[in-house]
């Protein structure tokens, strides 16, 4: 069971990449070496240059990004984890798989669409492509499971459609690239912006009190949690709904860093005397969820070489595997000399 996902580099993390990605990122790591096999993670510096960006703070946050992934559990022991830039038989195996991607499909997607929306100066080429290169990060690697949040589902599809296609039109009646299925958990899939809870948390498009951020303060995170939005039902009912947007969101907060329910944490709160106590007790799940990861993020970040050296260690390790793939999508496309 091959497991391989992507983090961008970009932005500080912030609870909801924590919930949604990261901490998967660390179960699959188990449950792929269980299965003898391996979980494959990939800090995707290649996708952050699709939007304007600062090369100089890119390569901060990257280091910030690996150390973050090493505080809440990976091992490269026990997983690759690698910088995408490094290993150019992404962008390779994305050129191939543009033969069997359809224009108008990525035209359509919606993080082209919000994203080119939002662009005030150039909408460049690369954010169109992008769902190309995510599915040659995955494809390369022939992995069955792609750990992703709610979000992502939709390039997922395209992902699953592209390596269907190929295979129709190069395979030759087998299955060259694995078509891959995706996991998204059953809690805390979408962390909602604290302060406008109809919105997603997110790097770029959330409010400052409204997120928090993997690396906070205790104090911090009490604070914007106590400022949380709920609603202003008299008397307070801590129930999930649509209707309850604020609400649902701090019982799913709860839920997942406390390994219980939504249901388990409703019945929990069922003498509490208003919103006050469900704020105080999703602040204290997620101070002490997040407290180890901050304290070992402290202890890693500064030492660069050793960051650096994780990351070429991985490289080389998914150079061979993708290598591997690209080499046969080659063959099989009639692309260089015949093997």
């Amino acid at each position: 069971m091959r497991i391989f996902s992507g983090i961008q580099p970009t932005g500080r993390k912030h609870l909801g990449n924590y919930i949604g990605a990261i901490r998967q990122y660390v179960g699959g790591q188990e449950r792929a070496a269980a299965a003898g096999d391996v979980a494959i993670y990939c800090i995707v510096d290649l996708h952050a240059t699709t939007v304007q960006y600062d090369p100089a703070v890119l390569r901060e946050r990257l280091y910030d990004t690996t150390a973050i992934l090493l505080a809440a559990g990976l091992d490269p022991e026990r997983c690759i984890l690698f910088r995408q830039g490094d290993v150019p038989e992404h962008t390779e195996l994305c050129w191939l798989l543009c033969s069997v991607t359809a224009l108008g499909e990525l035209s359509r997607m919606h993080q082209f669409r919000d994203k080119s929306v939002a662009q005030r100066e150039l909408v460049s080429a690369g954010l169109l492509f992008y769902p190309v290169l995510q599915a040659a990060d995955v494809l390369a690697y022939r992995a069955v499971e792609v750990p992703v949040g709610e979000d992502q589902r939709e390039h997922l599809e395209l992902m699953r459609d592209v390596a269907t296609r190929f295979n129709a039109r190069f395979g030759g009646g087998r299955d060259i690239l694995v078509v891959p299925e995706h996991r998204i958990p059953a809690v805390g899939a979408r962390i909602m912006d604290l302060q406008d809870p109809t919105r997603k948390m997110s790097t770029t498009g959330s409010s400052e009190e409204g997120t928090v951020y993997v690396l906070d303060e205790p104090g911090a995170i009490e604070k914007k949690m106590r400022r949380a939005v709920t609603d202003s039902d008299d008397p307070p009912a801590i129930r999930r709904g649509d209707d309850k947007p604020g609400v649902t969101n701090l019982i799913d907060i709860l839920a997942a860093c406390s390994a219980r329910t939504p249901e388990e944490v409703v019945a929990s709160l069922a003498d509490a005397r208003g919103y006050g106590d469900l704020k105080a007790a999703a602040a204290a799940a997620v101070v002490e969820e997040l407290r180890p990861v901050r304290e070992r993020f402290a202890e890693l970040r500064p030492d660069e070489r050793l960051l650096e050296q994780t990351l070429a260690a991985g490289a080389e390790q998914a150079r061979a595997l993708a290598g591997a793939t690209l080499s046969e999508v080659r063959e099989a496309m009639g692309v260089g000399p015949p093997r």
